[in-house]
């Protein structure tokens, strides 16, 4: 292994332990075994070498995200559409306990990008996707042919994703299960569908 891809394992390693804030470069160097002065020679600078492993640990976060939302390879999900809602959300829940870290990653992102006048296109396009993504596999429903359908309720569980992660971080103990999430929206859509008319469910 390179000293690149060494400082690279020695950045990811301080992001997860320390966070994107408080990592210096006499961490990263510490942590990947190389000189100070490798930083400069293969990235620059300290910022251009935590951005880059955080790119790297958000596509590993990508592959668990995908593997809590799919199940395993040859795992059974229930066919019912309710039973699959709250498999799928138990799966990522799971996926938060064992992957803390990783997960808590996320919202240092979120934080740095909201700092900035506009996101960087990268994680503008990351977030479309994922709006696809979740609307194919909650609903099944297909983005080329109703993007705005897709967008909509693609976002809607993005939302509810990001929710369900903090309370998981922040107090585990008065977390939302995937029952719980499923007895919240049957509730909410009983009212929504009360209101007698799509105009009058628009206007809520």
């Amino acid at each position: 292994m390179g000293n690149r891809e060494k400082l690279l394992d020695g950045a990811q390693q301080c992001l997860l332990e320390k966070g994107y804030a408080a990592t210096t470069a006499r961490d990263i160097a510490a942590a990947a075994g190389v000189s100070l002065a490798a930083i400069n020679y293969h990235f620059r600078t300290t910022e251009a070498l935590l951005n880059e492993a955080l790119r790297r640990a958000l596509d590993q976060w990508g592959d668990e995200l995908e593997r809590a939302l799919t199940g395993e390879p040859g795992g059974s999900t229930p066919a019912d559409p309710g039973e699959r809602f709250v498999a799928i959300w138990d799966r990522v829940i799971a996926s938060v306990t064992a992957n803390r870290s990783l997960w808590t990653m996320q919202f240092e992102l979120v934080t740095r990008l909201g700092r900035q006048a506009a996101p960087e296109s990268p994680w503008a396009a990351a977030q479309v996707e994922a709006e696809a993504a979740l609307a194919a596999l909650f609903h099944g429903i297909d983005p080329a042919a109703e993007p705005e359908l897709a967008r909509a309720v693609g976002g809607l569980y993005q939302a509810l994703l990001a929710g369900v992660v903090v309370q998981h971080l922040v107090a585990p103990e008065r977390a939302m299960s995937g029952r719980d999430l499923a007895l919240a929206l049957r509730a909410v859509c009983e009212r929504l569908a009360a209101s007698g008319s799509s105009a009058a469910v628009q206007k809520v």
